[in-house]
């Protein structure tokens, strides 16, 4: 995909309060307020993003630029960041609508569950009620998705895309078994040290420390990263990590049953966080289910590295959907 193209594509980024929460959303397309719109040509389907753990959307803008021009432009993607994984930098204003759900009203907003009800939260209030959804989720992200089929199904879902899915015995899998103690046991270690060394650190240094690291992880963005190094983004990514090793045990064949055919599954050949045994437990379970193994080593974490062949198999995977829009 020729690189100038993509530069070309427009991403408009807003920090809103969900839920009282500061959140970052990143609008892939021309339009960035689906409720007032009245044109003629206002789309009737967004492609939504929910982000793995941490759950930073500035990392998914390149593999939405890539599916955005794949799928022609016809239909906005939007990423969403996890709550209380977004800091909103100094020169940005939060936006804020008298219809934003109260904080109160979502129990534990930075654990698993709270999480959840965000997303809900965030769709019955910024998108149109009968405006059609197809959910893209990745990782812990996946699970997120299931869930709001479960809880949530009057909303117009035509497809869901579950690509590297962690829904299940999360703490069993090989890097779960490391991050487990970690994440349930020293998690407010982490806590202190971030805290002692992030605080006090000059944002000339912060700055040169994230440039370092993306060109460390062949990463770039366009937009402001810095909330890898705030300290309270890392608790809340850690505690929501805590909470994954301890609620993501048992898969919900129900909710996977009653949705199955709007459903894709995605598994990785070498993927520690979903091993190659969870994909083909799972195709024995629904074996009429669109469930697939990734034969072209793509690592758990796509966006470091494959944005573009991912957003071309993700294209093609709805190419069926969206021509009947």
């Amino acid at each position: 995909m020729d690189s100038e193209i993509k530069e070309e594509i427009p991403v408009h980024e807003e920090f809103i309060l969900c839920c009282g929460v500061e959140t970052q959303i990143l609008k892939c397309g021309p339009w960035t307020d689906l409720v007032s719109d009245q044109s003629a040509n206002k789309p009737k389907l967004l492609i939504f993003v929910i982000p793995g753990n941490p759950g930073f959307s500035a990392f998914y803008v390149p593999f939405a630029k890539a599916l955005y021009s794949l799928i022609d432009g016809r239909f906005p993607v939007w990423i969403i960041s996890h709550a209380g994984h977004a800091s909103v930098p100094k020169d940005k204003k939060i936006l804020t609508t008298s219809d934003d759900s109260n904080a109160q009203e979502i129990k534990d907003i930075y654990g698993i569950q709270g999480q959840v009800e965000h997303k809900l939260a965030f769709l019955r209030t910024h998108v149109p009620k009968g405006m059609k959804l197809v959910l893209i989720g990745h990782s812990i992200g996946c699970y997120f998705s299931l869930q709001i089929l479960k809880r949530a199904p009057e909303l117009p879902v035509v497809r869901t895309l579950l690509l590297f899915p962690t829904i299940e015995r999360l703490s069993q899998t090989p890097n779960g078994r490391i991050a487990t103690p970690i994440l349930c046991w020293l998690r407010y270690v982490l806590y202190v040290i971030s805290y002692l060394l992030l605080k006090p650190c000059p944002e000339k240094i912060k700055s040169l420390l994230l440039r370092v690291g993306l060109n460390m992880m062949n990463l770039s963005s366009e937009f402001s990263v810095s909330s890898v190094l705030e300290p309270f983004c890392i608790a809340n990514a850690a505690y929501l990590g805590s909470q994954e090793m301890m609620e993501v045990v048992e898969r919900d064949n129900k909710t996977i049953k009653e949705h199955l055919p709007k459903l894709t599954f995605y598994y990785g050949s070498i993927d520690r966080w979903c091993p190659k045994d969870y994909y083909e437990d799972i195709k024995k379970d629904f074996p009429q289910g669109d469930i697939l193994l990734c034969e072209k080593n793509i690592p758990h974490g796509f966006v470091s590295s494959s944005n573009e062949e991912m957003a071309k198999m993700v294209a093609d995977w709805l190419k069926y959907d969206l021509a009947k829009i």
